[in-house]
């Protein structure tokens, strides 16, 4: 890009961030719907419901053993900032249980569709596992319930 001056402009193109008026009514009837579930029995959505967030996890290397165990009794020190000695971005998802599971994204690997696909297989499986194990426990505790008189 070129300014009048004829100056190269250094700005990134620029990304259109607004949806098309089929996104948005794609939103309206997804939340329309939502709430009919809520309203409906608010519980049961509530217990089916799961969501999911991304975060960055830093980990850090210390320089010796030594360091780590060294103990001062003086008053509050300020800490030293160290340099991180790598990130991973740990994908969590989770219900009104608990987690249902995290994933650590490999190193040098690339959040793409396949990625994203490949995620929500590994979650139709972890939620086909934990509503078994749930089933059972259930069933244990309603067969101990029975044989009790």
């Amino acid at each position: 890009m070129s300014t009048e001056d004829g100056e190269c402009s250094r700005r990134p193109k620029e990304v259109q961030r607004e949806f098309t008026f089929d996104q948005k009514q794609r939103r309206v009837d997804d939340s329309e719907q939502y709430l009919k579930m809520i309203k409906r029995n608010k519980s049961e959505f509530l217990r089916r419901y799961v969501t999911m967030d991304e975060t960055w996890l830093h980990h850090f290397t210390p320089k010796s053993n030594r360091q780590l165990s060294k103990w001062t009794t003086h008053g509050p020190k300020r800490g030293k900032t160290q340099q991180s000695a790598g990130k991973v971005m740990a994908s969590v998802f989770w219900d009104a249980q608990g987690i249902i599971f995290i994933d650590y994204l490999e190193k040098g690997r690339t959040i793409n569709s396949d990625y994203y696909i490949a995620l929500l297989d590994r979650l139709k499986v972890e939620i086909v596992e934990k509503t078994a194990v749930l089933e059972g426990k259930e069933s244990a505790a309603s067969s101990r319930q029975c044989t009790v008189s």
